[in-house]
């Protein structure tokens, strides 16, 4: 099982969009995928068709009960109207664990220790995280092998995109260990001069840390969401859905197993 997160420090560049896209291109070649939903706006589980309001149980009732076993885990996890992909929801609920569990010992590797109990059962996890670092971010950042950090090519989401390197600095001096994280150029306008200059910024800055391609601006992503869809479902025939076709072919071939 491998288990991506997706993650920057800064809300609206793609980070859910880019969950959604990936997933739905995996299940087309017969992966098996679970999503997490760590961010208590819930977009995720939004998108995939659960009002969080409403949900009886969330990833928030996870980290509720650290002696959480199988059985128990399995119960928390949600079909969804894709074949092949499931859903860990999230709720208003997780803002309330920095303050509740944020100094607790060993909480940040909470989430990566529960993952071990569904191993089998997937092919692929992938984690949407909040726009903040906080007990959440830092469970996702520390349960999985790959970061996708998608940043929009855009003059304030580059400064965003510091922050969240730096971050992951910082996080890699104390586990001893670097990250494998990939910046993804997201929301391309190739018409304008501020998108093609913050992308040559962003690849003289991260060099090989930069995914070689971008996402182009896309409406068919929008529609996509309205039908509650990933991209390649909902259209394969699009900018978008090509783009993140490629951004896999990339990951999967420099996958490290």
């Amino acid at each position: 099982m491998r288990v991506w997160t997706i993650a920057n420090q800064k809300g609206g560049v793609g980070k859910t969009t880019t969950v959604v896209s990936l997933a739905g291109l995996l299940i087309d070649r017969g992966f098996r995928v679970l999503l997490i939903d760590t961010d208590p706006h819930a977009s995720l589980t939004s998108y995939l068709q659960y009002d969080s309001d409403q949900l009886p149980v969330s990833l928030y009732d996870l980290f509720q009960d650290p002696a959480t076993n199988k059985a128990e885990l399995d119960q928390l996890i949600l079909p969804t109207e894709i074949n092949g992909l499931s859903l860990i929801p999230a709720s208003m609920s997780l803002a309330t664990l920095d303050r509740v569990l944020g100094n607790a010992e060993g909480m940040g590797l909470f989430l990566k220790k529960q993952l071990k109990l569904i191993e089998d059962d997937y092919d692929f996890v992938l984690i949407d995280c909040p726009p903040v670092l906080g007990v959440m971010m830092i469970n996702a950042l520390a349960a999985c092998e790959r970061i996708l950090v998608p940043v929009q090519t855009e003059f304030l989401a580059s400064k965003g995109l510091k922050r969240m390197i730096q971050t992951l600095d910082i996080m890699q001096q104390s586990r001893g260990e670097e990250f494998d994280y990939c910046i993804i150029p997201t929301m391309f306008d190739r018409r304008t001069k501020a998108s093609i200059s913050t992308l040559d910024k962003i690849k003289e800055t991260y060099k090989d840390k930069v995914w070689s391609g971008v996402i182009p601006i896309d409406t068919k992503f929008r529609d996509a969401s309205l039908e509650h869809l990933p991209i390649s479902l909902y259209t394969s025939n699009c900018r978008g859905a090509f783009a993140y076709e490629t951004l896999l072919n990339y990951l999967l071939q420099t996958e490290h197993y």
